[in-house]
């Protein structure tokens, strides 16, 4: 397995995809200027994005212990207008009450913090207009979440988590113990107040749309396998989508004007554990279909498309034209996030990080040709590198995506999409290292952004204190 950073002619390129038999498109030649296929505008009902780039949406945990953003939630803001992007695709996940945080520094709106969210969200649109003119075609959005039985809104060390069901794998990893409750349907219907209060606040704050989070293990990705919970809110499909139903009817009768887009995992697989060799293995199960995976066929380690579909329909059916396609969850961190090198504590990809990356343009690019009149935004391009545009000018230009977002990347080198469409040598220096330190940091207490190449970080004393926890001097 070579790591992609060493990898430095096109020729290379492809000679090592051949060699691992992994099939990832990609033009040879990035073209720039208006005629470039990622300058392209795309269409979404009565507006128009001006560009192929999205920035997605990011878990900032650097704001206060009530939600309020800091100085540095607003710097990495000022980043995210300063790209080029014309679609901020949620932005920040942003919690809609405090029981639902990842973490005691999330990022949560509420009646007390609107105003600075919404000046958040001015920042970006004077930055974009400062570097690059026009914001007409600029969209903002604002991902809403609760964290579910990721949930820590008191202190990293504690899981205070909030489940759905049972589950045989999940429970001891996060926390949940005999005495931890199942949420009540009642619960559930004042959350669907939580969720459609907060889009409301987000209307107030200036956003063009809301993001209702449905992926990575968060609460709504974990009502989509919610098949053993009775009640109103598992078992049937029908049900397992009752949360979001009931969220997109409310914010139509009661923040009518903001828009509604959704970004799921649209696969998942078994929960993955560190090996004696260090690289990461799937937890056995005993029965013969795993059932717990959306989007998955069964086994626990492929993928069935039928449900993601029909959850397509839904969307469409409500009116949903925007969506964003993930995967997997913080269990399977190979699978959500391709990297070389583990966090602290995880383990390192069983497979070559370019399958994880092929994975996600094949997925993406099937429920595309599925469901052409939707706009989709693709996920995991980080790990490619300098290899980004050229693999995402292929999809785009072959409508396999309509618009390719971009994570980690955006932490260190916010305007690669300015660089891009301008046609500038790209700057190897901030390219995304896929490191996993913008993980390993905030899940070890600190704040988060890129330790590795971005000197604002490197220079703050949380650098040196990571270095400790990963055991270097």
């Amino acid at each position: 397995m070579r790591n992609i950073g060493a990898i430095k002619s096109i020729a290379e390129f492809s000679s090592y995809l051949n060699q691992i038999g992994v099939s990832l498109p990609f033009d040879e030649e990035v073209k720039s200027g208006p005629d470039s296929p990622l300058a392209q505008h795309c269409v979404l009902g009565n507006r128009v994005i001006g560009n192929r780039f999205a920035i997605l949406p990011m878990e900032g945990w650097d704001s206060t212990a009530d939600g309020h953003p800091t100085a540095l939630t607003r710097r990495r803001w000022q980043r995210f207008g300063l790209s080029g992007a014309k679609l901020i695709f949620g932005g920040e996940a942003a919690a809609v009450c405090h029981d639902g945080k990842g973490s005691p520094s999330q990022l949560m709106i509420a009646e007390e913090t609107v105003g600075e969210i919404g000046e958040l969200r001015e920042m970006l649109v004077r930055t974009h207009e400062e570097y690059h003119g026009n914001s007409d075609d600029l969209l903002v959005g604002l991902q809403l979440t609760h964290s579910g039985r990721i949930s820590k809104p008191h202190d990293m060390k504690r899981p205070e988590p909030k489940i759905l069901y049972r589950h045989p794998f999940l429970d001891n990893r996060f926390g949940v113990t005999e005495d931890t409750p199942v949420m009540t349907d009642e619960e559930i219907r004042h959350l669907v107040e939580d969720f459609i209060r907060a889009a409301s606040l987000a209307k107030r704050a200036g956003f063009d749309f809301v993001d209702i989070k449905h992926c990575h293990g968060y609460l709504g990705h974990e009502f989509l396998s919610a098949i053993d919970r009775p009640g109103n809110y598992g078992g049937s499909f029908e049900n397992r989508i009752r949360f979001l139903r009931e969220i997109v009817a409310g914010i139509r009768a009661e923040a009518s004007g903001v828009d509604i887009a959704v970004r799921f995992s649209a696969f998942d697989f078994l929960p993955f554990q560190r090996g004696d060799d260090g690289h990461g293995r799937p937890i056995a199960f005993a029965g013969e279909r795993y059932p717990y995976a959306f989007g998955g066929d069964g086994t626990g380690l492929g993928i069935d498309l039928a449900e993601p579909l029909a959850f397509l329909d839904l969307l469409a059916a409500m009116d949903i034209e925007l969506v964003c396609i993930s995967g997997g969850a913080a269990y399977n961190a190979h699978v959500v996030r391709p990297y070389f090198t583990p966090t602290i504590g995880g383990y390192r990809p069983p497979e070559d990080p370019l399958s994880g990356v092929a994975r996600f343009i094949s997925v993406t690019g099937e429920l595309k040709r599925q469901r052409p009149e939707m706009v989709f935004v693709g996920s995991g391009y980080s790990y490619l590198q300098r290899w980004l545009p050229n693999v995402a000018q292929y999809v785009v230009r072959n409508g396999m995506t309509d618009l390719v977002g971009i994570g980690r990347m955006s932490l260190c080198y916010p305007d690669i999409v300015a660089d891009v469409l301008a046609g500038r040598a790209l700057k190897d220096r901030f390219m995304c290292r896929a490191c996993g330190d913008c993980i390993s940091a905030p899940m070890s207490g600190l704040v988060s952004g890129c330790y590795t190449l971005d000197d604002f970080y490197r220079e703050r004393p949380e650098y040196q204190q990571l270095r400790k926890l990963k055991g270097k001097k």
